[in-house]
């Protein structure tokens, strides 16, 4: 991470960052955020976070009406400026710093803007992926939400790790595919191309949606089945832009070149 952040559009080194320490975000993950590429010193698909932000802010009773497009986009050029970056990622975050009823008394609303730089995620020249024994429930109310509530994820992203894999594909309650841990997930059979509907749970990625509007492909709600058959499975994300697997639980997949994997700038 660059050393430098943007908090409430004040840009400081981030060992003097101070957030309040009895808030609804230190101690539920109420907040949310979103992960936005940058090329060229400049942010990818803008649009298309700042309205997810906003969808997923109300959705969760965050206020962010003190904010708004053009201020939140002023504030990430500012810091994207001052630490230089050219190719690499931001991450914005509204966080909810008031008490919340069980640890504090009643309080006005407030919210909190921050904002984070760094270089772009690597991305391994032969991405393993497995299966995750994780589930998405999709009868959550965080379901399809960039919550600040990410641990599952994370646990889900840990396990395939340790167990030699670079990523894994989850599935939901009704054993569907849905995504991969820190990713969407599409995929090949005989030149067509797939991914996981939004009834699966999948989260309505920025990268996904792009790649939605400008190739065709389908959207689909199959079983684990589908990627065990695929030709080919790609995963998809802002940080990472697009990543194209080399196997999928042991067995190699092809590395045929495909639109989807120069739809999204980068080095």
């Amino acid at each position: 991470m660059a050393d430098l952040v943007s908090i409430n559009g004040r840009i400081v080194h981030s060992a003097e960052a101070r957030l309040h320490a009895v808030s609804s975000a230190r101690f539920y993950g109420k907040g949310v955020f979103t992960t936005i590429a940058i090329f060229k010193g400049e942010p990818l698909f803008w649009d298309k976070h700042w309205r997810r932000l906003a969808a997923n802010a109300a959705s969760l009773g965050i206020d962010i009406s003190h904010f708004n497009d053009g201020s939140t986009s002023e504030n990430l050029t500012a810091l994207i400026e001052n630490n230089q970056i050219i190719e690499g990622r931001a991450r914005i975050t509204f966080s909810d710093e008031s008490p919340g009823e069980i640890w504090g008394k009643a309080a006005p609303r407030s919210v909190t803007l921050s904002i984070v730089t760094a270089g772009r995620r690597d991305v391994p020249e032969n991405l393993k992926l497995s299966v995750s024994p994780h589930k998405i429930n999709t009868t959550s109310p965080l379901a399809a939400v960039k919550s600040c509530n990410y641990l599952e994820h994370l646990m889900a992203f840990r396990q395939a790790r340790d167990r030699g894999f670079d990523e894994a594909v989850r599935l939901n309650e009704r054993g569907e595919v849905a995504s991969a841990c820190m990713a969407n997930v599409f995929w090949l059979k005989d030149e067509r191309l797939f991914t996981p509907s939004l009834r699966t749970g999948c989260l309505r990625g920025t990268t996904r949606e792009h790649i939605l509007e400008n190739l065709e492909c389908e959207e689909v709600e199959p079983g684990p089945e589908v990627l065990q058959e695929a030709d080919a499975v790609f995963v998809t994300s802002a940080g990472i832009g697009v990543g194209r697997a080399s196997e999928f639980n042991g067995r190699a997949l092809e590395r045929r070149d495909h639109p989807i994997m120069h739809l999204i700038p980068g080095p």
